[in-house]
């Protein structure tokens, strides 16, 4: 088919390999291609783009976006759910949250074509100024777990209390009170340690700590600690009990104010997005 025609069969052997299955040898987006013919398996379509802009589909996203709601304490103090991790990204600086890939570890699911392979990465955020998140993700490439612990460690990221074990000098720099958390087979207690003590743990210990910002502690733990994934998610449920005791100096007066939804219910009902079908 190809006598005769000249130019055509040229174009058409190029087209091929753009695509992936004539002399570029790969399949195109994937990138695989070994590059004999003149067209190479095009790597990563689309990568060079910009970014969008941030288009927010939840109520505390357009507030958020629109600098209703300035501080992510206020978020706290009301409980509201965080489903999208770029309302995170508005309240801190670039650079100011850190992250980093804690553990990736291979799964496998057997399926009737054979066994299939997937990875599990766990990923920590944390500014070392009293804010730490833990997410993990599952998927069948590395970069794209990692990507989406980052999302996931952003949307789970938590405040954590911070005291003193004597005299009130200084910064805070240990745990208000002893703290416990657990996960499976696993159960971690957070002690608040005097000044220069350091952190007495394990290196993901040392780790999780420096993110959340605590200077001082002892640690103690039992069961298999050895499985990181149950250890970091059972410190991490430590962290985030600390601000569940109602200590002494909490007990003055609550200073009731409104509701986000309630306060701007009606910029909520102006600025809502026309449904398009």
């Amino acid at each position: 088919w190809l006598k005769g025609s000249g130019t055509s069969s040229q174009s058409r052997i190029t087209k091929m390999g753009d695509g992936g299955f004539g002399k570029g040898g790969g399949f195109g987006d994937k990138g695989k291609g070994k590059g004999k013919g003149k067209a190479k398996g095009k790597k990563g379509k689309g990568k060079g783009k910009e970014e969008k802009e941030w288009v927010p589909v939840t109520k505390l996203g357009r507030l958020v976006k629109d600098g209703k709601i300035n501080s992510i304490e206020e978020i706290y103090v009301h409980s509201l759910p965080v489903k999208e991790f770029q309302i995170i990204d508005q309240f801190f600086q670039p650079g100011t949250l850190k992250d980093e890939v804690m553990k990736i570890h291979p799964v496998q699911r057997c399926t009737s074509a054979g066994q299939t392979n997937r990875f599990v990465c766990y990923v920590m955020v944390g500014d070392s100024n009293g804010h730490i998140g833990l997410g993990s993700k599952c998927s069948k490439e590395v970069a794209t777990a990692i990507r989406g612990g980052i999302i996931s460690a952003k949307m789970n990221l938590i405040p954590v209390r911070r005291g003193y074990w004597g005299n009130r000098i200084g910064t805070p720099h240990t745990m208000p009170m002893k703290l416990h958390g657990k996960s499976a087979s696993v159960r971690v207690r957070l002690i608040p340690a005097p000044r220069g003590s350091g952190i007495v743990g394990s290196m993901t210990t040392k780790k999780i700590m420096s993110f959340a910002g605590v200077t001082d502690i002892f640690s103690c733990s039992c069961g298999h600690t050895r499985t990181k994934g149950n250890f970091m998610k059972a410190t991490f449920a430590a962290l985030k009990a600390s601000y569940g005791y109602l200590t002494p100096d909490l007990w003055k007066p609550t200073h009731f104010v409104k509701h986000p939804y309630q306060e701007f219910t009606d910029y909520l009902a102006q600025s809502k997005p026309a449904p398009s079908y």
